[in-house]
């Protein structure tokens, strides 16, 4: 038997896989086939950009294949530097040009988002062949593959249990070494899915896998550590609702108990497995968790920034500072709570780490078109944040988005306020991003500091764009092309409102061009000019004699 996994991308609340992310459905897939008998060699996998290159042996794979696994699904669509989520013409191109099973799933058996924030449900998809996974494509791929095969006909739809994806985890781990990116490949790890609290926000689609079921310490651990022997580097515990409520204890409240000595026992058995990791970040955090049990969480982010990389993100889905919004949604918590759940993690991870970064800082998400906004809702919102950056506090990315209604969800047929706002929407998000984004990265990244091993991914006709490796990095401008997937360090010269300006670090005074001397702190054109003219330097000294410039030569070498 052979088999194709084509990767179309994921992007949930709760769970991320665009290059150079890989899901961990990806994994599970080809976990549950190798548990079916099949070999590695027998598993062929290829991202949607990877198709799109033409890659020659990837039609006849295809061709041959005797399954052929799509997948796919954007609850939660952003913009992304490199890579474009799959379609649904690719996706029935992608079919039809096999004979054996063809099997879709993921998100998108939730809808399928396209432009505008509209929905289409799967059966946009003409090929009646197809088999739609309508719960969890990894337990669809493993029963209806190997000897004991179902019918994908009679199949009865199921979610997978923790126990199967212990060891599916590991017998997949394979598969990264034939990601593109690979071995500067992201690995998103799960620790438990599905969403403790008794209410759920109106618009979330994690309730839709249930009951909160959290991996035990140990199989998670045993994941990281196969990855690790595959050459995995790069690793963010990301496939949770919320860190601080993994193995929480339910003590009849609206949140779960935390258990810190679960986290602790995560982390040290990450850094047991995997000693010269390079980054190890985390995602989601529930404000309310924070709010709830402050001195429990404050241990909690103490244990993560012990054991993790500077630069990590610590996302809050606080949706909106609108209490009436607040309580007509069911969201997790008031602006007050969030206020203080921003302090808790500015106090315990502000300070600058290794790569440059802060060790630890929160970012937030808010969300418009929810039941019960107004035009005040937008002044509440900006106050909020206009707040946070007067009492010098650090959100390292303000994500706003206009809500999506998937079906299954309360918001499902009550987003007509999406349209009704949209303008109010956009000049309110230009203004956050002029008024707070710029001033915060500022202080986040002041002119002259050094990101350490920002990875070079796209090269413009004047300008390189790089990203450190990690949870929401930070988008860094390079006036000149570079080798593309080099790591570099970088001097930050330059702010925009979500993205900054650098040149590599330290600039070889002596060949660099002049579009990158012209933006060493203090240069401009006019003095590059003059210090390009005057090269080459012998060294330091030379140099501050020839040019008086003795204020860059901490940024440069000779």
């Amino acid at each position: 038997m052979k088999a194709v996994i084509i990767d179309g991308y994921v992007d949930e609340p709760a769970c991320f896989g665009v290059p150079p992310y890989i899901s961990p459905y990806i994994r599970y897939i080809a976990g549950a086939l190798r548990e079916n008998g099949l070999k590695e060699d027998d598993i062929s996998y290829f991202t949607i950009d990877n198709l799109r290159k033409d890659i020659s042996e990837a039609p006849r794979l295809i061709n041959r294949a005797d399954v052929v696994i799509v997948l796919a699904g954007m609850t939660v669509p952003g913009k992304y530097l490199r890579s474009t989520p799959i379609n649904i013409g690719e996706i029935e191109s992608i079919f039809s040009a096999t004979n054996g099973t063809k099997i879709l799933g993921g998100p998108i058996r939730l809808g399928f988002s396209l432009e505008g924030g509209k929905e289409a449900e799967c059966g946009l998809i003409t090929n009646t062949e197809v088999c739609i996974s309508r719960k969890d494509i990894e337990a669809f791929v493993f029963d209806t593959s190997g000897d004991d095969a179902q019918s994908p006909e009679d199949y009865n739809h199921r979610f997978r249990s923790v126990e199967e994806i212990g060891k599916w985890s590991t017998k997949g781990s394979f598969i990264i070494e034939k990601h593109p990116d690979y071995p500067n490949v992201m690995c998103e790890i799960e620790t438990y899915r599905g969403c403790g609290r008794k209410q759920h926000c109106s618009f979330c689609t994690e309730p839709s896998y249930g009951s909160s079921d959290y991996r035990p310490v140990k199989d998670v651990v045993s994941e990281v550590s196969e990855l690790y022997k595959h050459g995995a580097r790069f690793f963010r515990i990301g496939r949770q609702p919320d860190i601080l409520s993994y193995h929480a204890k339910d003590k009849g409240g609206e949140i779960p108990k935390p258990d810190p000595q679960a986290i602790l026992s995560l982390y040290k058995g990450i850094r047991n497995v995997a000693p010269e990791l390079k980054v190890l970040h985390m995602d989601n955090a529930n404000p309310g968790t924070i709010a709830t049990y402050p001195e429990i969480s404050r241990e909690i982010f103490k244990t993560i920034v012990k054991y993790h990389t500077s630069g990590d993100v610590a996302a809050l889905g606080m949706e909106s500072a609108d209490p009436e919004v607040v309580r007509a949604n069911g969201l997790k918590a008031m602006p007050e709570e969030i206020f203080e759940a921003i302090k808790i993690i500015n106090e315990v991870g502000r300070n600058r780490g290794a790569n440059g970064m802060p060790e630890l800082l929160p970012g937030i998400n808010i969300v418009h078109g929810l039941m019960g906004e107004s035009r005040k809702t937008f002044e509440l919102n900006f106050e909020f944040l206009k707040k946070v950056l007067d009492e010098d506090l650090l959100l390292r990315r303000i994500n706003i988005r206009q809500v999506m209604a998937f079906p299954g969800t309360r918001m499902h047929g009550n987003d007509e306020l999406v349209k009704k706002h949209k303008q109010i929407f956009l000049k309110y998000k230009e203004k956050i991003r002029k008024e707070i984004d710029m001033p915060m990265l500022k202080r986040i990244i002041p002119t002259g500091t050094v990101l350490k091993d920002v990875m070079c991914e796209v090269n413009s006709e004047r300008i390189c764009f790089g990203r450190q490796m990690g949870s929401y990095p930070l988008l860094v401008g390079i006036p000149a092309k570079q080798q593309l997937e080099k790591f570099i360090d970088v001097t930050i010269t330059r702010h925009g409102h979500r993205s900054i300006t650098g040149v590599p670090y330290p600039l070889n005074i002596n060949t660099a061009p002049m579009s990158l001397i012209q933006e060493l702190p203090g240069v401009g054109k006019k003095q590059a000019s003059l210090i390009s003219k005057e090269a080459p330097f012998r060294n330091a000294e030379d140099f501050a004699e020839r040019t008086g410039k003795e204020d860059i030569l901490p940024h440069i070498s000779f």
